[in-house]
């Protein structure tokens, strides 16, 4: 079998953290190689090496049978390698066509002036496009289009640029399980015309499903490398982990709430949009109530709707007994909610934040004044928030005063958790809240719901991973169509009594 790439010896230091520790891996044609490892365990920086972000501290790198100690991203594209980043880079304010050239336009000659071919560019994006099912107008803008489709058009983005290394960063984090098996069509055609691709993802059974090797980081570290037909998914979660995960699954605690009190309660929430049409539902006091459905089903569209971050046309909320009077986040933060939006990167944290400031800045909100234009910044009290909340859930990273982009997608997650738990919100909403989180995160993340929902915290929880759902939450309500068309306890909810209700079938 071919090696297209050949990574050796690679070590990464930041100041004050060693990021990767003498790594090797080898990526060839024609086979899906899987990238696993704990968020933080240097998977993103070992592929940002290879596409030119980042440059080794030591280490080489052969390419085409040549020898290279750093590469750019120009060298990186030239060399046929692309990367797919999981927190998504397309430009909302360009089309969809644009952005699929974005830095590379063809070119043609008018004369002797080069002109951008744009026919060669429309034959191009049909062919991508149809490939990876984006059934839109090019030159619609990217704002317009979901936050799935967004995601297809990074995937036709690589193969616009006819790589032959294709890096996938969590490819499915906002597909949909039909959109999913087409993403494994194309890979499949992709190995079948002698490309590598190299998937990173915490979905074990995608790992399986698609997978031909699987190395294992930790810690900056080289695990091991297996064949993933040889290798069992309990195997890999203690190379990732160095212990057996417990307590991942929480089906135990789940228990039946609804002769408890009634802590929050929607009523007859619409939209305008119609994304959302006559929704009411009852959060009892400890319980956890999830939301299942499709995207786009009006499981996030109801959540923004509660959080005011989208205009509601009619309904009401009510917690502990009071109505809640919220046209925007703002006066949501006041009345003591608390939001874990589906995309971090866009709407989770403030990227010119560190992780201290980032941590502090909802509490802040929370006692300010006037619609937050009247408050006073407390350099003591900000170190306290961020000091508690990163001891109490575990944050991985140099000190508080680090960027938080410079963390790692889990990482971001819990600074994110820690700015509501700073503000003491009463309420907190999880969409996606385990979005491109390996398998010991997520651990923590469902023993802290559970710790909330125990102490007397609304919990709500919007997942399109239906084995979460079933594991977390108490009751689950089944979103299609911008309604709620089921209701059922954890006792007698399964994977296909969801399935039908949020399909129609």
């Amino acid at each position: 079998m071919q090696t297209l790439v050949k990574m050796e010896g690679i070590t990464k230091e930041f100041p004050g953290v060693k990021a990767l520790d003498n790594i090797s891996l080898e990526i060839n044609a024609g086979e899906v190689h899987v990238l696993l490892g704990e968020n933080g365990a240097g998977k993103s920086t070992l592929m940002k090496i290879l596409s030119g972000v980042y440059t080794p501290t030591s280490g080489k790198i052969t390419v085409k049978g040549k020898e290279y100690t750093k590469l750019t991203p120009q060298d990186s594209y030239d060399l046929g390698i692309s990367i797919i980043y999981q927190e998504l880079s397309v430009i909302n304010e360009l089309s969809i066509l644009e952005n699929l050239f974005v830095g590379k336009l063809p070119t043609k000659k008018a004369g002797i002036i080069p002109v951008v071919d744009y026919a060669k560019m429309r034959e191009i994006a049909a062919d991508v496009l149809s490939k990876v099912g984006v059934h839109r107008d090019p030159n619609l803008f990217v704002e317009k289009i979901s936050i799935s489709e967004k995601q297809q058009v990074e995937i036709a983005k690589a193969l616009a640029s006819k790589a032959d290394v294709i890096i996938m960063d969590e490819p499915t984090t906002s597909l949909t399980t039909s959109e999913t098996e087409h993403l494994f069509k194309i890979i499949r055609q992709l190995k079948a015309e002698g490309k590598g691709i190299v998937y990173i993802s915490h979905k074990m059974k995608e790992i399986k499903e698609i997978g031909d090797r699987v190395t294992v980081l930790k810690d900056g570290t080289y695990v091991g490398t297996r064949d993933v037909a040889d290798v069992e998914v309990d195997d890999l979660v203690a190379m990732m982990v160095g212990r057996k995960i417990q307590g991942t699954y929480l089906n135990e605690e789940c228990h039946d709430f609804s002769d408890k009190p009634v802590f929050f309660e929607v009523k007859n929430i619409s939209r305008k949009d119609q994304k959302v049409k006559n929704v009411s539902f009852q959060l009892h006091k400890g319980e956890i109530l999830g939301f299942a459905g499709l995207v786009g089903s009006g499981r996030s569209e109801l959540m923004n709707a509660i959080f005011g971050a989208e205009p509601k046309s009619e309904g009401q909320i009510f917690m502990e007994g009071r109505e809640l009077k919220i046209d925007n986040p703002y006066e949501a933060i006041k009345s003591g909610l608390g939001m874990v939006t589906e995309n971090r990167r866009e709407t989770g944290f403030l990227d010119n934040f560190d992780i201290k400031q980032n941590i502090s800045i909802v509490p802040y909100i929370k006692e300010s004044k006037g619609n937050g234009v009247i408050g006073l910044v407390n350099d003591k009290e900000e170190l306290n928030y961020a000091n508690q909340q990163c001891a109490d859930i575990r944050v991985k990273m140099r000190d508080i005063n680090q960027n938080i982009t410079e963390l790692s997608g889990g990482n971001q997650q819990k600074v994110i958790l820690g700015k509501w738990l700073a503000a003491e919100s009463k309420l907190i909403i999880f969409d996606e809240p385990t979005k491109g989180i390996d398998v010991g995160s997520k651990s923590e993340i469902y023993v802290l719901m559970r710790k909330l929902a125990n102490e007397g915290k609304g919990v709500l929880v919007v997942s399109s991973e239906l084995p979460e759902l079933l594991s977390v939450c108490d009751t689950i309500a089944v979103f299609r169509e911008g309604e709620i068309r089921g209701i059922f306890k954890n006792s007698e909810a399964t994977e296909e009594k969801i399935v039908k209700t949020s399909t129609g079938e």
